[in-house]
């Protein structure tokens, strides 16, 4: 059994960890932006194809304490790389340190480099490694002096589907955007509308979640390349992804944005996802917008505004959402926003709010609830 890593933004750790469970992964702890589980090398497909809100899986390979930078070399070289990384293996490293003795960065980098290189030398009794292979991307991670040495098995981040090769604005990724549906009340059997949807990102996520279709089916990962993970595994991870999938389900999904450009790139984010069936893409000012079912759920990701005359857009925006809201008090309204008067503006005070990363944006996910629908209705 080895030791992996979901990683998380700030704020989703919970939302990871539940992704996990479902998996039916044993967890071992949760803890700021890292997510730890145990497996074999057979879970790397199941948790990279369909974890929706994390970023990436690490293989844990290696946790120790160093002090010094010959303790490091040592430590490093003492592990078996030559049992992962083979003769024509493509390594580089990258790194991270915090409150450590081990601050530069650079300098940790270049030995963990040059330790795995000696270990691979006396291991294949060769001077030089022609890195032409599968990818093998070590970070070292120093915390308070321990170090914790991972091989990235995903590569390009999660929130890279394949399904939005273009985008209007600074897009919610799709990582947040499936995180902010998780931490809603919205279900496939509610109607779900995005007055601003931009890309259509979340209207997309959504309708993924909905039909049961894995996030990561379609896209490639760097661990497929690596011998440690066959071909039939990868093939029948994929295989039982498309027999999960929910085709009789189509969920009433609504998006709407001011820009005509942003709907057409959305709607073909969409048909790239296979869900354009599932969602209503409408060109319309948020100001001229109505609710279109008598309950549902609105998640949205306002835009925020960089300039005086950007940031007071967008906080007409905001307060139009609130008119809009206050239509019809059954429905329940999710947004994100690093507004500070966000609920002034909005004109209530949620009845919950939450602490998240956007990227490097420090926001709040604000959270109205609205009337549940009876079940009679």
């Amino acid at each position: 059994m080895y030791k992996f890593i979901a990683t998380a933004a700030f704020g989703l750790e919970a939302t990871v960890k539940r992704e996990v469970a479902r998996l039916g992964l044993p967890i071992v702890s949760v803890s700021d932006g890292r997510i730890e589980f145990k497996g074999d090398f057979d879970v790397i497909p199941q948790a990279n194809i369909w974890l929706r809100a994390s970023d990436r899986v690490l293989l844990v390979f290696g946790e120790f304490e160093a002090f010094s930078f010959d303790e490091l070399f040592e430590k490093t070289k003492a592990l078996p790389w030559d049992e992962l990384i083979p003769r024509d293996g493509r390594f580089t490293v990258v790194g991270k340190s915090v409150k450590s003795t081990l601050y530069s960065v650079s300098d940790c980098q270049a030995i963990v480099k040059k330790a795995v290189v000696e270990r691979m030398k006396t291991k294949y009794n060769q001077e030089f490694f022609p890195e032409t292979g599968a990818e093998y991307k070590i970070q070292v991670a120093l915390l308070k002096d321990k170090v914790t040495l991972t091989v990235d098995t995903t590569g390009v981040s999660l929130h890279k589907r394949g399904y939005r090769p273009s985008s209007i604005g600074a897009p919610v990724r799709e990582t947040m955007a499936a995180a902010l549906i998780e931490l809603s009340y919205w279900r496939k059997d509610r109607v779900l509308f995005d007055p601003l949807c931009g890309s259509g990102t979340i209207a997309i996520e959504a309708a993924l979640m909905a039909k049961n279709i894995a996030p990561g089916i379609t896209r490639r990962f760097a661990s497929e390349r690596w011998p440690q993970v066959p071909q039939e595994v990868w093939k029948k991870a994929r295989e039982e992804a498309l027999s999960k999938i929910d085709a009789q389900t189509k969920p009433e999904i609504h998006a709407a944005d001011i820009d005509p450009e942003a709907v057409r790139l959305a709607s073909q984010n969409a048909e790239n996802a296979r869900v354009l069936d599932c969602i209503r893409f409408d060109v319309r000012d948020i100001h001229a917008q109505s609710l279109p079912a008598e309950y549902g759920v609105i998640i949205s990701n306002p835009p925020y505004g960089e300039r005086v005359g950007e940031k007071e857009d967008a906080r007409d925006v905001i307060k139009a959402l609130g008119k809009l809201a206050r239509r019809n008090k059954n429905w329940s309204v999710y947004a994100i926003s690093p507004e500070e008067q966000f609920e002034t503006l909005y004109g209530a005070r949620a009845d919950g709010k939450r602490k998240l990363f956007n990227g490097l944006i420090k926001i709040d996910y604000y959270q109205y609830f609205g009337t549940k629908p009876s079940k009679e209705r």
